[in-house]
Formats: structure tokens, sequence, C-alpha cells
């Protein structure tokens, strides 16, 4: 495969030489005659290369870019020339506030083993404390269940009865508005309304009567006498 290929490139290498010289006479051939044969030629200039003394930029130039300027480029151009680059090793080195920021983001980023253990330490001990919390809380939860159902149940079933009196006491005020006008109302009427009302203040009338009757009682009641010591 390789001997086909360099078979190849041989074969194309000939035809372009030979197309190089059939090009050289027939250039020649229609030249003037007294003038010498002219040949399709080009010759680059060569570039100038400043291999021995490196570009330091002017930091005084206004033309100079800021990033040329800065003490990172001064730091590659020293690894680059070396003392060549005219820049003293010893500013290079970060300054104060630097090496406090990097000392900082260091022990943010990258902490020591020990630190790292105590902040496990810590953060297992949390996650401890909140689950032992939690579970304290169940239990106390569970432990009020019974009760919590129990007055649950009661009252469900206070409020039950107290919508089946509303219900009867609803369907006696009907009933008695119905015998006392001799026609149904509607509940939401005013003579039934009114009359509601007039049998509310009945009943409360009836009942401080009652409370002021045992006062009463209680009053003219004989004291009790104390039962006498043994001797």
């Amino acid at each position: 495969m390789a001997a086909s290929m360099l078979c190849r490139r041989t074969a194309a290498l000939c035809r372009t030489l030979k197309g190089i010289s059939c090009s050289k006479t027939v250039l020649s051939a229609d030249s003037p005659r007294g003038l010498p044969p002219q040949s399709a030629s080009y010759n680059p200039r060569p570039l100038r290369l400043n291999l021995h003394r490196p570009h330091i930029p002017d930091k005084d130039s206004e033309k100079t870019p800021e990033w040329q300027k800065s003490s990172r480029y001064d730091r590659k151009l020293f690894g680059r020339y070396g003392s060549a680059s005219g820049i003293e090793p010893a500013s290079l080195w970060p300054s104060r506030a630097e090496l406090d920021r990097m000392t900082a983001e260091e022990n943010e980023w990258q902490p020591p083993l020990e630190v790292m253990l105590k902040n496990v330490q810590a953060r297992e001990e949390e996650e401890t404390q909140r689950r032992l919390a939690k579970e304290k809380l169940i239990a106390a939860n569970m432990a009020k269940m019974p009760k919590m159902v129990a007055d649950w149940r009661r009252e469900k079933r206070e409020s039950k009865s107290k919508l089946k009196e509303e219900k009867s006491r609803r369907a006696k005020l009907l009933a008695e508005a119905r015998e006392r006008f001799g026609y149904a109302l509607d509940p939401r009427s005013p003579k039934f309304l009114e009359m509601v009302a007039e049998i509310e203040k009945e009943e409360k009338k009836k009942k401080k009567l009652v409370k002021r009757r045992l006062k009463d009682e209680q009053l003219a009641a004989p004291p009790v006498a104390p039962p006498a010591a043994s001797s």
C-alpha cells in the first residue's frame, strides 16, 4: 500500500514538472526576438522575524492595551524570556492583599483535613439532633392520639345532637306557627321571625322566674347543723 502511494505521488510530481517546463517553452517561443526568454516564477520576500530580541510592550504608551500592562502579563513575559524581559522578579510576587485573598479562598474551598472532619462531624450531629427531635414530636403526638380521637368523637356526637335539636325546634316552631296563623309560614318571613323572637323572650322570662324561685327556696330552707364531734 505504501509503495503504490509513493508511485502515485512520484507520477504527480513528474506531471507537475513537465507542465512547468512546457510553460517555460511556450513563454520563450512567444517572447520577441532579441529579448531573453521569460519564465513564470515568484520570489516572495522573506519575513523579518525578530528571533533575538523579545517584544516588550511599552507600559507608558497609550497604544499599549491594558491587558499587556497587568502583572499577569509581566509574569508571562518573565516566564518566557527570563531576565531578558527586563522585569524585576520581586515585582512578580503577589502583594499582601493578594496573599490574604488567596489564603481565604484556599481555606474556603480547600480546607485542611481536620477542618473537613470537624465539619462532617458537626453536620452529622446536627442531623442526629433533628432526627431525634422529630421522633420525640411524633412520639408525643402518638401519646396524645387516644385523647384527640375521643375529643373528636365527642365533638362529633355533640354536633349531631345539636343539629338534631335545632331541626326538632324548627319543626316545633313551624307547627306552632301553622297552629297560630292557620297556614304554613316561610321560615324567612317577617311573621315567623317575629313569632320566634316572642317565643325566645318568653322562654328567657320563664328561665329567670325558675332561677329566682330556686334562689328563694334555698334562702328559706333552714340551715343544716354540723354533726356533733364524737367524744
